[in-house]
């Protein structure tokens, strides 16, 4: 006998979810299946929240590091690594239980198992591994049993599968070669480390293990860390991390990485057109180099769900896949794999299968964000993408002096700001702001504003108008937009 529900959701992370509590909202009936035995995904349990829990931590340790230069005596006596195991481990759990509290709130019926789509309307529910009965969850913390097998016919099936570390060409992970699942899972920090790497990822740890007294030499391709980023903001970060002390070796290719049976590892590689074998030893190695979809379960193909070569789902614009009645959303989608483009994918997919109609999600306004030290954030176009575009025009980039600033000044950081401005084709009198590129320490903040800009298509003129308190970081943003539009007040 089967269930019935209006939408089922295969997938628990910030995609699926996301859907879940929307549809809920409007008022359809949902079953959200997770096969781990928390909610939240990757980002709940295994990257976003864990990981800033310990950026929080390490950024302290920085703090104290700076302390004498402000005529504050203060000292480390050390990091107490049972505790700050704890406190990961508390963040991590606050928030997974206040997400079941939410969606046990909606309404939303809850199911632990593995599932899999047995024809476009049908979803059949097993134990996950390590379990003996599918548990179904009534409240948000009491599981029941319900049994073997569970199977529910839906109007509508999202899939939410996510995504998983990509392991290096022709090598698994394993011993001392660990993925980032596995480097936040430790429970010290190492002492010497080798990140192979120059996304988001990578950068992250090499700031968290730096700053808490690791040895941190990174590995990367190209001549710079974030190099699809804006070239002033991605070339100012990567001479601050050096700055720092964190040894990036850039144009290298990594051959194999030996694990052998002592500890530590050692990874082999070239640089440029040299073919001369290099070598870098770290107590740990991290491969960070990208996420693969979870889309290799034998019901993708027997279902026809329509993959890239990257094994991406297809889906147009507001989710739908080719087959009928099945939608896709987040990591196994083409786009950024973040957090809250998932989110808005959700809500674009529950608002749809309401008939209410929404806007697609607007890549050119998702923000990127690396919370290295000190942060890196960008959103909408850079200069050379927006040069390269037919439905844009007049572009110009305008630079801002960060250290002109007086928090950047107290800072102690360097930084970077500059902002791409032009007009749209659709309105060809009105110049817009069409990125923003900045290096800060708040960064992750001050680009929340500089989205509501860039994705509402503010007019240039408008936004200089606006009034930023004093003093502040978000003064640098406000001033930069000064000087866009040709009228600076405390700079050049």
């Amino acid at each position: 006998m089967s269930e019935h529900a209006d939408i089922v959701i295969i997938g628990a992370g910030p995609g699926g979810y996301a859907t879940a509590l929307r549809a809920a909202q409007l008022g359809k009936s949902v079953v959200l299946v997770e096969r781990d035995a928390t909610l939240g995904g990757t980002c709940l349990n295994r990257g976003c929240i864990p990981s800033k829990a310990l950026l929080t931590a390490t950024r302290t340790i920085g703090m104290i590091g700076r302390a004498q230069q402000l005529g504050v005596n203060a000292t480390l006596n050390g990091v107490d690594y049972g505790e700050l195991r704890d406190y990961r481990l508390r963040v991590v759990d606050t928030m997974t239980k206040g997400l079941a509290g939410l969606l046990a709130h909606r309404k939303v019926t809850v199911i632990r198992g593995q599932a899999e789509l047995t024809d476009h309307s049908t979803v059949s529910v097993t134990p996950s591994t390590g379990t003996q009965q599918v548990q179904r969850f009534r409240n948000a913390e009491i599981p029941e049993d319900a049994g073997q097998t569970l199977v529910f016919n839906a109007q509508h099936v999202v899939l939410a599968t996510g995504s998983e570390p990509k392991p290096l060409p022709s090598q698994p992970f394993g011993g001392a070669l660990i993925d980032s699942t596995q480097a936040l899972a430790r429970n010290q920090f190492p002492s010497s480390a080798v990140i192979i790497g120059a996304g988001a990822i990578a950068i992250e740890f090499a700031s968290m293990w730096h700053a808490a007294g690791t040895d941190v030499t990174m590995l990367i391709r190209k001549e710079r860390l974030l190099s699809a980023w804006d070239r002033r903001t991605s070339t100012a970060l990567t001479r601050e991390l050096k700055r720092h002390g964190i040894t990036i070796i850039d144009h290298t290719s990594v051959s194999h990485v030996d694990t052998g049976v002592n500890l530590g590892a050692t990874v082999h590689y070239t640089r440029g057109d040299d073919a001369t074998d290099h070598t870098a030893y770290g107590e740990v190695v991290l491969a960070a180099i990208g996420r693969t979809p979870n889309t290799s379960s034998p019901w993708f193909a027997s279902n026809g769900i329509a993959l890239t070569d990257g094994g991406f789902v297809v889906t147009d614009a507001y989710g739908r896949t080719n087959v009928p009645g099945v939608w896709a959303v987040g990591d196994i989608t083409v786009g950024p794999a973040l957090a809250y483009r998932a989110y808005e994918q959700g809500i674009v997919i529950a608002e749809s299968i309401a008939g209410l109609n929404p806007p697609p999600v607007d890549d050119d306004a998702v923000p990127q964000i690396v919370f290295s030290t000190p942060e890196v954030a960008s959103v909408g176009m850079t200069l050379d993408e927006a040069q390269k575009r037919d439905d844009v025009q007049e572009v110009k980039e305008t630079l801002y002096p960060m250290l002109s600033n007086a928090r950047m000044l107290m800072s102690g950081s360097a930084g970077s700001m500059s902002v791409v401005s032009g007009m749209r084709a659709s309105d060809p009198d009105t110049e817009v702001i069409l990125g923003v590129h900045m290096m800060s320490p708040v960064a992750s903040d001050l680009i929340a504003e500089a989205q509501q800009l860039v994705g509402n298509h503010v007019p240039l003129s408008q936004a200089a108008r606006l009034i930023h308190p004093h003093p502040t970081f978000s003064e640098t943003l406000g001033e930069a937009i000064l000087k866009a539009d040709g009228r600076p007040l405390h700079t050049r």
